[in-house]
C-alpha cells in the first residue's frame, strides 16, 4: 500500500483514554484517526450511572458520557473508523495498522485498548450488569449504602473490593472456591478482622437471581466439595477475579509485562519511539475513567512533542 495515506497519529481504542487523546491531538491540528474497536466507547458503555467523573454534579449515564466525549473529539476534526484492529507492525516506519481489510499508515500510534474485567460467564450476569452486578467497587459501591453485597474472588482484588465496600454496605460476603485466600497476608488480615465481612468458603456462584425484576435479589451457590446448592439473598454482586489487558495483538511488537500490561516509561512512552500507551492497557492500579482520561491527555502531549522533535 505504497499509495496509502500517511497520518500523524492513529489511536487504537475509544474509551476515556482514547477519546481524550483524540481531543487533545485534534486540537493540536494533528487530525487523529481513532480505530474504535469491538466496543466503541469502552467499558463505560455497559455502565449505568457514573457519579465520580468531574463536571457532572447530578451524575451521567456511562453511554452518554462516552457519546459526549466522542462528539467533542469530532468537533475538532477527529476521524473515527468503526473497525477492529487485527494486526500492527511497529518494526517498520511508518507504522502499519491493519483494521478490517484495510491498512493504515501513521507516524505515531497511541494504544488505548484498555483491560477487560474477568467475569463469571453467567447469562444472568450479562443481563444484570449495571443493575446490581458490577466489576468495580470504587465505581459503584456508593449505590449499595446499607445493603448486603457479595464479592466473588480470593485474591487481593477481591479483598480490596470487599474492604472498600464495607464503607457503604451493611454486610459484605466474599465467595471463594477454596478454603484459603490467595491475597497478600496484610490484605487477608485486614479482611478477616473486619466485622462487616463474612466468608463463604469452597463455593462458586451458579446463577444470579433477579433477572425478571432487573435488579439483583440474590445468588445460587454451589459447594464445590458437596455439590449442595443453596440460595443467598443479596442486593449486589461484584466480580473481583481480575482484569485482562487487551494487548494480545501487540505481543512481540512492544515490551509487555508478565501480566500482559504494556510497560511505559517517561510518561506514556513504550520501548518503541513513536508508540505510546494510555489508560488501563498499562494501568493495573487505578483503573478509573478519570485516570484513563488523564493518561490519554498525557499521551497526546507526548505525541505532539515527539512529532515536533522528529520533524525534518
Amino acid at each position: 500500500m505504497s499509495d496509502a495515506k500517511l497520518y500523524n497519529v492513529i489511536i487504537i481504542g475509544s474509551g476515556p483514554a482514547g477519546m481524550t487523546a483524540a481531543l487533545y491531538t485534534a486540537r493540536a491540528d494533528l487530525c487523529p484517526v481513532i480505530v474504535e474497536g469491538n466496543q466503541p466507547g469502552g467499558q463505560l458503555t455497559i455502565t449505568t450511572e457514573v457519579e465520580n467523573f468531574p463536571g457532572f454534579s447530578k451524575g451521567i449515564m456511562g453511554p452518554d458520557l462516552m457519546n459526549e466525549m466522542r462528539k467533542q473529539a469530532e468537533r475538532f476534526g477527529s476521524l473515527f473508523i468503526q473497525k477492529n484492529v487485527t494486526a500492527v507492525n511497529f518494526k517498520d516506519r511508518p507504522f502499519r495498522i491493519t483494521a478490517g481489510k484495510e491498512d493504515y499508515l501513521s507516524k505515531t500510534v497511541i494504544i488505548a485498548t484498555g483491560a477487560t474485567a474477568r467475569l463469571l460467564g453467567l447469562e444472568s450476569e450479562k443481563k444484570l450488569m449495571g443493575h446490581g452486578v458490577s466489576a468495580c467497587a470504587t465505581c459503584d459501591g456508593f449505590f449499595f449504602r446499607n445493603q448486603e453485597v457479595l464479592v466473588v474472588g480470593g485474591g487481593d482484588s477481591a479483598l480490596e473490593e470487599a474492604t472498600f465496600l464495607t464503607k457503604f454496605a451493611s454486610k459484605v460476603y466474599i465467595v471463594h472456591r477454596r478454603d484459603k485466600l490467595r491475597g497478600s497476608k496484610i490484605m487477608q488480615a485486614k479482611a478477616l478482622k473486619n466485622p462487616k465481612i463474612e466468608f463463604i468458603w469452597n463455593s462458586v456462584v451458579e446463577d444470579i437471581l433477579g433477572v425478571e425484576e432487573k435488579a439483583v435479589k440474590g445468588v445460587k451457590l454451589r459447594n464445590v466439595l458437596t455439590g449442595e446448592i443453596t440460595e443467598k439473598k443479596c442486593d449486589g454482586v461484584f466480580a473481583a477475579i481480575g482484569h485482562t489487558p487487551n494487548t494480545e495483538i501487540f505481543k512481540g511488537q512492544i515490551d509487555i509485562d508478565e501480566k500482559g500490561y504494556i510497560i511505559v516509561k517517561n510518561g506514556s512512552h513504550t520501548n518503541i519511539p513513536g508508540v505510546f500507551a494510555a489508560g488501563d492497557v498499562h494501568d493495573f492500579t487505578y483503573r478509573q475513567a478519570i485516570t484513563a482520561a488523564g493518561a490519554g491527555c498525557r499521551a497526546a502531549i507526548d505525541v505532539e512533542r515527539y512529532l515536533e522533535s522528529t520533524e525534518e
